[in-house]
């Protein structure tokens, strides 16, 4: 029973360290103003978008479908490119 305790303990000293290490993690990343959380929103519909097109240009047969969905995704990807790399967190 003693053990059982101890090991209890030890795993909530645990989770409590690295809580504390995630919230100073936290806390050192810098904050991101309005309009770089509006441009990551953006380009992460863009990517789940292309991640779409993609999928269905992999399963598309008829190839009047297939080029549009090439031209989507050429569409998708130049809209990427304006929208930039996302911001660097670290």
């Amino acid at each position: 029973m003693c053990h059982m305790a101890r090991g209890w303990e030890s795993k909530a000293v645990e989770d409590q360290i690295a809580a504390a290490e995630a919230e100073r993690q936290t806390r050192e990343r810098p904050e991101l103003t309005a309009a770089e959380r509006e441009l990551r929103g953006r380009r992460e519909q863009l990517l789940l978008s292309r991640a779409k097109v993609v999928s269905d240009l992999a399963a598309a047969r008829e190839e009047r479908h297939r080029t549009l969905l090439e031209r989507a995704l050429a569409h998708i990807d130049a809209q990427l490119d304006e929208v930039g790399p996302p911001p660097d967190l670290t």
